[in-house]
């Protein structure tokens, strides 16, 4: 029973990371470092795949042995947290939903921004 679960959150986090491929604005690594995550935890087969993708491998290889993120992954994701905020503001959503959802995006930016980068990245000064 705890695999199935582990393997359900595997599904709906690859799922959403998909969507995040396609549409602009809702974020696809997030997803995918949450995939890898619960995988370890009950899907080893899916978790080895996950981190030997051609494309996404190594973000989650980096993240999960050093808690990096690449300046593209934060450059990315903070302009999509930017474009987002703005469109928030013209929305007819009450008030408190604009000023929480603003204010969690500029605290998630913050943290991002903390994370280190990987060494490789600043000795090319990517």
């Amino acid at each position: 029973m705890k695999t199935l679960f582990w393997r359900f959150l595997v599904i709906i986090f690859i799922t959403l990371g998909v969507i995040g491929a396609i549409l602009p604005g809702m974020p696809t690594t997030v997803f995918l470092i949450l995939a890898a995550w619960a995988a370890s935890k009950g899907w080893p087969q899916m978790d080895a795949w996950l981190l030997n993708h051609p494309k996404y491998g190594p973000t989650l290889k980096n993240w999960r042995e050093n808690g990096t993120v690449p300046r593209k992954a934060k450059w990315l994701a903070s302009g999509m947290m930017l474009v987002s905020g703005i469109i928030m503001i013209f929305t007819n959503a009450p008030i408190w939903v604009k000023i929480f959802t603003n204010t969690t995006m500029l605290i998630v930016s913050i943290w991002l921004w903390l994370r280190p980068e990987s060494k490789k990245e600043k000795l090319e000064g990517h």
